[in-house]
């Protein structure tokens, strides 16, 4: 089962970004509204999955630090995860009102976000249910947002591809033709990550000479690039022969995955998790006093 467990260093550096960016000097607007006890209700407006509640109540410490207004409270029934209905209420929040305001737009600017991710995540993860296929994202993240960026994916049900460049030997098109060939870029890979046996070798192709080449050359998993379906499905029986498993990638989207999925592959390398989902819209409703 894939772990939810929130990645903590990655949210509270987030967190800590935003508010500082958005309160670089107060809020004055805020501050005329004063201490003022308020509750506010944070709603899902739209269907989907939550991702990004874990942060509620960091961004709301963070601004009560940052401008030494008091604390506010989070009460969050659902769980990041949760798949939602329109018009549902995810949580509440209750503490004095210029705390409430400053923390307002930071907290909904990272539900929205994630829980976009999470919930084409979850879509894409349906579409393919029952094929065997896992849907993985991709390194194609934002600036500093990774850890939290890939947390929203297992959020919405799909797991997560290596982290970062130290994590994992994957040899690519351009270290293909920057070394001369499949072959040859697997062996100068194998040479650099020597001594680090929990390396794993992955190797992209984007035909089935190249396949073939991987997977004489030993390769556990080969990447396969903007194939015909009918070649995917090739490079599986061709890959299970040798033992290895085969990841589709390139311009895979809802309505198109499940066709993919059926060909075999064990793997769908979706960039668009992370760089395209549209956000979830998430809002906060104020009670009135």
């Amino acid at each position: 089962m894939t772990s939810l467990e929130p990645p903590w260093p990655g949210l509270e550096e987030m967190v800590a970004r935003a508010v500082a960016e958005d309160l670089p000097d107060g809020d004055p607007t805020g501050a005329a509204v004063g201490p003022r006890p308020a509750s506010a209700s944070i709603v899902s407006r739209a269907p989907g999955t939550i991702s990004g509640l874990v942060a509620v109540q960091l961004a709301l410490d963070e601004v009560s630090d940052r401008l030494g207004t008091g604390r506010a409270k989070a009460q969050l029934p659902v769980a990041d995860g949760a798949r939602t209905e329109a018009q549902a209420v995810l949580g509440t929040l209750d503490g004095p009102s210029d705390t409430l305001l400053a923390a307002e737009r930071t907290l909904l600017n990272i539900l929205t976000h994630l829980s976009g991710i999470a919930t084409m995540t979850a879509a894409m993860v349906d579409e393919v249910a029952g094929t065997g296929a896992v849907v993985r994202d991709t390194r194609k993240t934002l600036p500093g947002l990774r850890a939290v960026e890939k947390y929203a994916v297992r959020c919405g049900g799909g797991q997560n591809h290596r982290m970062d460049l130290s994590s994992g030997l994957l040899v690519k098109d351009n270290h293909i033709a920057a070394l001369g060939g499949v072959r040859a870029a697997m062996e100068a890979a194998r040479l650099q990550a020597a001594g680090r046996p929990g390396l794993t070798l992955e190797v992209e192709v984007d035909n089935l000479e190249e396949l073939d080449e991987a997977l004489e050359g030993g390769a556990a998993l080969v990447l396969v690039d903007n194939m015909s379906l009918p070649d995917i499905a090739e490079a599986v029986r061709r890959a299970i022969a040798h033992g290895a498993k085969v990841e589709a990638s390139g311009r895979l989207q809802l309505g198109h995955l499940r066709e993919v999925a059926m060909t075999g592959v064990h793997f769908l390398a979706v960039g668009a998790l992370t760089h395209s989902s549209k956000a979830l819209d998430v809002g906060l409703d104020w009670e009135l006093y």
